[in-house]
């Protein structure tokens, strides 16, 4: 029978002892404490302060509290105090909570594309 969070959904647990060398793809939650040299793609992300991940995150929510060394997109992202963040982060919704850590170049999802800015002139 497998493990199911407070939703019912199932979820998976990569422990504090396991690591893994390769992407991993999952279509439910994933809780990681453990260590990930590839790109990681699943519903929901949560990430244990102690955890690194090697690679991109892709994921519709993360919560991330360890060192993750990569590029992230998810539409809601929340870093916690302890997360150490080095690459780029697109996301739709994002908290970072004083003490966070990010080097890296944000960007919105859905933002309108980069392009030419106009400056429109008032008369009067």
């Amino acid at each position: 029978m497998p493990a199911t969070g407070a939703r019912n959904t199932p979820f998976s647990i990569i422990g504090g002892d396991v690591v893994i060398t390769g992407n991993i793809s999952a279509s439910v939650d994933l809780h990681v404490d453990g260590k990930i040299e590839g790109d990681l793609s699943c519903a929901s992300l949560v990430q244990g302060a102690d955890s690194v991940i090697n690679g991109c995150v892709t994921a519709q929510t993360a919560r991330l509290a360890g060192l993750v060394d990569g590029s992230i997109t998810a539409k809601d992202l929340i870093v916690e105090r302890t997360a150490r963040i080095i690459g780029d982060v697109a996301y739709e919704n994002i908290t970072i909570e004083q003490g966070g850590q990010i080097v890296g170049q944000f960007s919105h999802k859905g933002a309108p594309p980069a392009g030419e800015l106009k400056l429109i002139a008032s008369e009067g």
